[in-house]
């Protein structure tokens, strides 16, 4: 029970240091440097600019996923439900929190059980992938995926942060082998994310060579997990040790394009401090398919699920505004639009 109980306790600290504390990275997402090409005669009406798309057997209003964050506490659990109704009411899709506590401690899993609040969106179950090399398997990856009725399991890769933890979990050899054992036996798609850090084109062609659906970069350029960890930290050394990777990773952009041109028949979700709808249009231009924000849509849920409905139907109109201003009326044709790199 001691470490379900630390579990628990650093989600908890996980939610008050990202509403509380700067902790952005020091790199940026790199896509200050595209632009869409303005054009002043787009010939289309903005109502008929349609951002609407299917992934995994799911329609989608527009290709906005609200990004792994959180579960395992009670305040975890308002804010899961807050987010799936506002993720139901505006069409788009939604990843969970890891949910090793609940695996651990099975009470904790009405935390993170929202599809009564949400029937019809794109549902991703989430465990750290480290998990596979400590004792779970096949059977702990359905329970994940069984427990909220998901569409996909994301299973997370966060080396840096797991290094900078007292208490983290650092035995990642041997682990691509597991995850194809998991891409191989378990019946929904298995998506790999990391956590802030981004894809190097080398990880990226071993995870499409071993069967995964689909890569969320997660690029540096957002929240910094080691500047979290910082904050958590309990000695002067802890925290100096976390504090030296405030510059580290590989940036969203460049992420995207690493994951596009190493293993071009996988898909691309793309987050890591994405800001606007400008931002996600300018990353599906880069070969992504869907853009993940965490941070926007976390502080939204916090306050009402009317402010969280009203900050995603924004960041939609920003996305439509972007493609028809640029003239570009389908998803399909902002995935082979031109940016123009400064």
């Amino acid at each position: 029970m001691q470490k379900v109980t630390q579990t628990s306790s650093r989600k908890a600290d996980h939610i008050r240091i990202n509403l509380e504390e700067d902790v952005r990275s020091g790199l940026t997402t790199g896509l200050e440097r595209y632009h869409f090409t303005h054009q002043a005669l787009p010939e289309i009406n903005l109502e008929e600019v349609d951002l609407r798309l299917q992934i995994f057997n799911r329609q989608l209003a527009a290709p906005l996923l609200i990004s792994s964050m959180t579960g395992g506490t009670e305040e975890a659990g308002k804010i899961n439900r807050t987010l799936a109704e506002a993720a139901q009411e505006t069409g788009i899709a939604m990843g969970l929190g890891s949910q090793r506590a609940a695996i651990e401690d099975p009470s904790l899993s009405t935390t993170f059980q929202v599809r009564h609040n949400a029937p019809d969106i794109l549902l991703f179950a989430n465990l750290g992938a480290i998990q596979l090399n400590y004792g779970y398997g096949i059977d702990q990856c359905k329970q994940a995926v069984e427990m909220i009725e998901a569409d996909g399991l994301i299973l997370h890769l966060n080396p840096l942060q797991e290094a900078v933890q007292p208490e983290g979990d650092t035995r990642f050899a041997g682990l691509l082998s597991k995850i194809e054992a998991v891409c191989k036996q378990l019946p929904v798609p298995v998506i790999v994310k990391e956590v802030g850090w981004g894809f190097s084109a080398s990880t990226a062609r071993q995870l499409s060579q071993v069967g995964v659906s689909a890569i969320d970069v997660a690029g540096a350029g957002g929240t910094s997990w080691s500047q979290v960890e910082m904050h958590r930290a309990e000695t002067e050394a802890q925290a100096k040790l976390a504090a030296a990777f405030l510059d580290w990773g590989i940036s969203t952009s460049q992420a995207i394009q690493n994951v596009r041109e190493a293993a071009p028949d996988i898909l691309v979700f793309a987050s890591g401090g994405l800001r606007d709808g400008i931002d996600i249009a300018k990353c599906i231009a880069l070969g992504a398919t869907l853009g993940g924000m965490a941070g926007p849509y976390l502080k939204a849920a916090h306050r009402s699920l009317e402010d969280t409905i009203q900050t995603i139907r924004l960041i939609q109109k920003q996305v439509q505004v972007a493609m028809f201003a640029s003239g570009i009326k389908t998803i399909e044709q902002l995935k082979s639009a031109d940016l123009i790199e400064s």
